[in-house]
């Protein structure tokens, strides 16, 4: 009995999706999209990492840059065929012209659009150690990656379509200065269309607008591929209208996109201490460190009479019983990461702001009254740099010198004082100040 050997199966060769999307330029790509998008983000780290709205902006922010690359990559890949002079040979193949086309454009789609996805995830993960309220914002990522997947979808096809190596920076250049004029314009229109278009870390989008601004980019891309490479060329008239509905909502809807961040209008006050002392919600895990920064203030208005109710932190003028923290944001100058980058300068700065009165600020002269603030200043919280400003005045001429031996011997009148005395007069000068009662800030 002869044994005859069954012939082995042949090997089953990889899906052309798999083979494009682990092997070639589309893992380059997405490389490309993540180390730009993080490079962006590290260099300007100061103004988000520490809160989670401002990482969302500045993430959302970062297409302006990533848009025009993808675009390129896509349009660089399209061109392959035709610098490898492989176009005929690629035509014989026997699948459908759209099949060819999409496993050559899809995976550096997919590709772009996980490079972006990932560099948020780091941005997020950045922020998270130093995070002092709120809550991560994701709402807008779905669309960013679909915006990103549709230009590398368009890019592809002009890079089919154009038959020059120039195809791809052009391309770059030209999507770049189209989104920054459409950031800059003021047209809503432009604005709403944009998906690069960075608003306020104050407020957010409605729940429809990244599903509104995907299908408009991605029903643009998905039109142009059908009606290239679809042998139903018609069959692009749905992705296409789908496209222009989303568009004409956009349009319409202008800024009603976007409203206010219900957590950027509360309050998270420590009311042990007079003034109160009130930060953002936003930023409430800052407000230990805060009342901690103006814990010296605090303690030499101990039984002052007077004083506005709290600092608050919310923007516009505050209300007439209430002073003005100095900002925490934008990130980068008060606080950067979680943190007072100078908890002097902070002290002297809302100092200043408990005496400020806006509506009434034009009626205060130049003379006793603003040696009243001076010595009330440099009693309170002195200006880190007054020692400084005070050498420079003393090497003027006559005037200058004059001008700081009396605001010297005003702080020194102050500071003299008794306690109680010291209290009954600055209670006299808040009063006055609360009242714009220029006459009644007593003289030192």
């Amino acid at each position: 009995m002869t044994l005859v050997a069954e012939p082995e199966a042949p090997a089953r060769a990889p899906h052309p999706l798999r083979a494009e999307a682990v092997r070639g330029f589309a893992p380059a790509a997405g490389a490309a999209v993540l180390l730009t998008t993080g490079v962006l983000l590290a260099g300007s780290s100061a103004r988000w990492q520490g809160a989670w709205a401002e990482t969302a902006t500045e993430v959302h922010g970062s297409l302006l840059i990533a848009v025009p690359l993808a675009a390129a990559a896509g349009c660089w890949q399209g061109g392959r065929e035709r610098r490898r002079r492989t176009e005929e040979l690629w035509g014989t193949v026997v699948r459908a012209p759209l099949a060819r086309f999409l496993a050559s454009a899809l995976p550096v789609a997919a590709w772009v659009a996980l490079g972006h996805l990932l560099a948020a995830g780091l941005a997020l993960l950045a922020t998270w150690p130093y995070a002092r309220g709120d809550r991560p914002h994701l709402a807008q990522l779905p669309g960013d990656a679909v915006a990103l997947a549709a230009a590398a979808l368009l890019g592809h096809v002009v890079g089919r379509a154009v038959p020059a190596r120039l195809a791809a920076p052009l391309l770059a250049m030209a999507g770049y200065v189209g989104l920054g004029i459409a950031t800059a314009g003021h047209a809503g229109a432009l604005l709403q269309l944009n998906p690069s278009y960075r608003v306020l870390a104050e407020v957010r989008p409605l729940w429809w607008q990244p599903a509104a601004m995907a299908v408009w980019t991605g029903g643009l891309a998905l039109a142009a591929v059908l009606g290239y490479a679809a042998r139903r060329r018609g069959t692009a008239l749905l992705p296409l209208t789908a496209a222009v509905a989303a568009g004409v909502l956009l349009v319409q809807s202008g800024d009603g996109l976007w409203r206010p961040d219900p957590l950027a209008r509360r309050q998270v006050c420590d009311p042990s201490t007079t003034p109160a002392v009130c930060v953002n919600a936003r930023y409430a895990g800052m407000l230990p460190q805060v009342t901690e920064a103006l814990s010296g203030v605090t303690e030499k208005l101990r039984g002052v009479r007077g004083l506005p109710v709290r600092w608050e932190d919310r923007a516009g003028r505050p209300h007439p019983d209430e002073a003005a923290l100095p900002a925490i944001t934008p990130l980068g100058w008060s606080a950067v990461r979680g943190r007072l980058t100078d908890p002097r300068q902070f002290a002297w700065e809302a100092v200043a702001g408990l005496g400020l009165r806006g509506d009434c600020a034009e009626k205060w002269p130049t003379g006793r009254v603003l040696l009243a603030d001076d010595a009330v200043e440099h009693y309170l919280a002195p200006l880190p740099a007054r020692q400084h400003f005070d050498g420079i005045q003393a090497q003027g001429d006559a005037g200058d010198r004059a001008e700081l031996r009396e605001r010297r011997a005003a702080r020194a009148r102050l500071a003299g004082m008794g306690e109680r005395q010291r209290r009954d007069w600055l209670s006299a000068y808040f009063a006055a100040r609360g009242r714009c009662d220029v006459k009644g800030v007593p003289a030192l």
